[in-house]
């Protein structure tokens, strides 16, 4: 079992985290494409834990690598980039695609899942080994994420309706790479 303690083992303990992160992405997907809203949004919850804990354990173990700080964002665009966009798809916008701007629709989409991956890339070239920086520039992911899930929770409430949402969501997708400051945690 030192493999777990192991920085340069692939399976160390932190990176175990991390494919529990993706493994409860996954499960969200297969959720949302059975229309299980409830059961998707615990799994991406789940992920987001996962998120947290990975972090912790690699700097408290001294287990930050170039490896584990990859699969972290791959992880993290599975479950904060992906889920989200997915759950807004399938929780609002699906089946009322004709209903909407279809153009609209498309972009809403395509910009945030771009703006997800260049942000995760950018933070990438940025990243090094166990260094943590005392705030984000732009929005992190899993905070998009969370925003997402606040929209969806207010067009529940029949305040917003599906253009807003998707409004929301080319907004919080610019938000991703602005110039915003978010302090570390």
């Amino acid at each position: 079992m030192t493999f777990l303690f192991n920085k340069n083992s692939h399976f160390n303990l932190a990176n175990l985290a991390t494919f529990f992160n993706i493994s409860a992405g996954i499960m969200a997907i297969y959720f949302l494409t059975h229309n299980e809203f409830f059961a998707a949004a615990l799994f991406a919850w789940l992920a987001g834990g996962f998120d947290i804990v990975d972090g912790k354990i690699a700097r408290k173990y001294n287990l930050s690598t170039e490896f584990g700080i990859q699969l972290d964002s791959f992880a993290d665009f599975l479950s904060f980039v992906i889920v989200p966009t997915m759950f807004i798809y399938f929780a609002i916008i699906d089946t009322k695609e004709l209903m909407l701007f279809t153009p609209l629709v498309a972009f809403a989409f395509i910009y945030y899942v771009i703006s997800g991956l260049r942000r995760l890339i950018q933070f990438n070239i940025n990243a090094e080994e166990g260094s943590v920086e005392k705030y984000f520039t732009g929005v992190p992911t899993p905070l998009g994420a969370i925003l997402l899930w606040v929209v969806y929770l207010v067009w529940l409430t029949g305040i917003i309706n599906e253009n807003i949402v998707l409004i929301l969501m080319i907004l919080i997708g610019w938000s991703l790479n602005s110039k915003i400051k978010i302090p570390h945690p």
